[in-house]
């Protein structure tokens, strides 16, 4: 399912207009449109120097169309029209040999011959059709009130304009569409991004025609400081509120934005999401995606978005700890995958910064052995960086922790586990049936009670040493009450340890997880530490934000040893 998320172009003019500089101010140059009988779909055109013209078909592929429907506001491409398929354009053709990732912001930002460089003609031109966001399920709402009291008339002097004095002009990029607004200057005056003075008299917007049906509503909200927020307007209002300076706002509906990230399986959505939170300035939106990235990070690393990733947001991915993957060694073969696509796009230094993040002693020790035999040319351009990681793997392994220690620098972070998901150390449970049955606990096998065993620690020291484990799942009152425990909220998982446990405990402590997953996705919604051995899943009713599969989901608790 692709959601609704327009990577929208907005500009503001006004008097003495100082929010954006040069650098950053969206210029008409770059702009695309789409030539054709519906708005979704046709012949693309681009402007620049002056006049419109087309693009070449040659190297026109789906990736290129990705980047024209994101730009104009489209979830994603449907298809790729070559060859005139939409008729012939006119003037000159601009672009030739197209060559995008698919991550660019502008089509101009892929890789082409230059301005008007072709030996095309205009029987080549390229089209493509973009999907319309018709696709989404429901529109869920979202209350945002920061009025504290404030005069609920205010509201009804937007809505009636009586004595107005400044005009807000809205238009979209192609001129074709415009809206007036006539609002009340002392309202504006309150938001110093707008550099709003006793003299000004109007304010040009350049605003996407897609979000031109919540401008009225935004600027209600300027009156009123309340707003319904829906999935679909959740960008253009973040959008809004980012360039009128409405902090509060922005903050507010960016929150919202983490509705929107499970529901886009390709993951495309979560990373126009992150880049887009670079691009604002909003940390809670990047921690947002990351945290669910890092959580879905083997589902990530399988797919075709997993090499149209940038630089900046792969560095910050790796040096999380709660990257949920089978294991270290499946890391650094995605990583040097990664680098190898990205080619002459990233720097040997880029390279060497990466793969220092990669935790080389948490690799296991057979697979660290295997490494020396498959060089990969990674491997062999940076030699030494890997034959440390090794030398130090190996330690790590064979070694006491406290030795080690002392005597190795700059390992904060080189010990710490990530949430290692390999056979052996992590037990599945699927059976979340709500019914209880008296005899299972009595008579028969309960199918939400798993007992496994792990290695006290997955280096080669304590390989031999094992602690036994049993994890339970409960979804009734009965059921907690059966082992003496008393829940108040539903699902329950409980992970214990049995054994003798004091002959590392004062080296090794376990920072034990859970992982809700839904079935029918195979996404991770949700990772959970247990606290005295107890973890409260999140529901519909106690956690802040809709829970994507409620009655589906399978849980996965995870043992992750630490030295401590």
């Amino acid at each position: 399912m692709y959601l609704l998320w327009p990577l929208l172009f907005l500009h503001v003019s006004a008097q003495r207009w100082t929010l954006f500089d040069e650098q950053s101010k969206p210029k008409r140059e770059g702009r695309v449109r789409l030539v054709g009988d519906l708005p979704s779909s046709g012949r693309v055109e681009i402007y620049h120097d002056g006049q419109w013209g087309t693009v070449c078909d040659d190297g026109w592929d789906l990736a290129e169309a990705q980047v024209v429907c994101l730009q104009m506001g489209f979830p994603g491409a449907i298809s790729v029209a070559p060859g005139g398929q939409y008729g012939e354009g006119s003037g000159p053709i601009w672009l030739d040999d197209m060559n995008c990732r698919g991550s660019e912001s502008l089509l101009s930002e892929c890789c082409f011959k230059g301005w008007g460089v072709t030996d095309c003609t205009h029987k080549e031109d390229a089209g493509v059709s973009c999907e319309t966001g018709t696709n989404i399920t429901g529109n869920r709402q979202f209350s945002v009130d920061n009025s504290l009291g404030l005069s609920d008339d205010l509201g009804l002097l937007f809505d009636s304009g009586d004595g107005c004095d400044f005009s807000i002009n809205v238009r979209d990029l192609s001129e074709e569409a415009e809206l007036t607004f006539c609002v009340h200057s002392m309202i504006l005056m309150i938001y110093p991004e707008l550099n709003i003075t006793n003299e000004s008299r109007n304010l040009t917007m350049d605003v996407s025609q897609m979000c031109h049906p919540h401008v009225s509503a935004f600027l209600r909200y300027l009156y009123t400081q309340q707003i319904d927020v829906s999935i679909t307007s959740a960008q253009c209002l973040h959008q809004l509120a980012f360039i009128f300076g409405v902090n509060k706002l922005m903050e507010d509906v960016g929150r919202i934005f983490t509705s929107l990230i499970p529901e886009d399986n390709t993951f495309r959505t979560q990373v126009s999401m992150y880049e887009y939170g670079v691009r604002t300035g909003d940390l809670v939106l990047q921690e947002n995606v990351l945290q669910y990235l890092s959580w879905n990070c083997e589902f990530l690393i399988s797919s075709p978005v997993w090499s149209t990733i940038s630089f900046h947001m792969m560095d910050a991915l790796l040096q999380r700890s709660d990257l949920v993957v089978k294991d270290e060694t499946l890391l650094l073969e995605g990583l040097e995958r990664w680098i190898q696509d990205k080619g002459d796009e990233i720097s040997s230094e880029q390279q060497i910064s990466l793969l220092n993040h990669i935790r080389f002693l948490l690799i296991p020790v057979d697979k660290l052995y295997e490494m020396q035999f498959s060089l990969s040319v990674l491997y062999q351009n940076h030699e030494k960086l890997y034959l440390n990681g090794l030398l130090r793997g190996f330690q790590f392994n064979v070694l006491s922790f406290s030795k080690i220690r002392n005597k190795m620098d700059n390992m904060s972070t080189d010990y710490l586990p990530r949430i290692y998901t390999a056979d052996g150390f992590s037990v599945f449970i699927n059976d979340m049936t709500t019914i209880y049955q008296y005899y299972q606990y009595n008579y028969g096998q309960n199918n939400r009670i798993q007992t496994f065993s792990t290695p006290v620690h997955p280096s080669a020291l304590y390989k031999d040493q094992m602690v036994q484990w049993q994890a339970q799942a409960f979804l009734t009152v009965q059921e907690c009450s059966y082992y003496g425990l008393s829940c108040d909220s539903f699902p329950v998982a409980r992970l214990l340890a049995y054994g003798n446990q004091n002959s590392y405990t004062n080296t090794i402590r376990f920072s034990n997880r859970l992982i809700l997953s839904c079935k029918n996705q195979n996404n991770v919604f949700h990772v959970q530490d247990f606290k005295n051995y107890m973890a409260v899943s999140p529901t519909n009713s106690n956690m802040g934000l809709p829970n994507p599969c409620p009655d589906d989901y399978s849980l996965r608790f995870v043992v992750r040893p630490e030295y401590i």
